[in-house]
């Protein structure tokens, strides 16, 4: 880095980086949201619960009901 870099760097405000990122923000592009693909449950092998998670996650919809 140079140091007519750095200087200007630590010269910058957080309002001018603020205005900075906000003259940015509409060129990024924000990519689609797409679900996560289902996986049967079947398939899914080797997962281990241990009891008091399994007691825990077993009285979450007593509780959400």
């Amino acid at each position: 880095m140079s140091k007519h870099t750095a200087s200007r760097e630590s010269e910058v405000s957080l309002a001018e980086l603020r205005g900075d990122c906000a003259r940015m923000a509409p060129h990024w592009a924000v990519p689609a949201r797409s679900a996560p693909a289902r996986v049967e449950p079947a398939l899914i092998h080797g997962v281990t619960v241990p009891p008091a998670s399994a007691r825990l996650i077993d009285a979450m919809s007593e509780y959400g009901d």
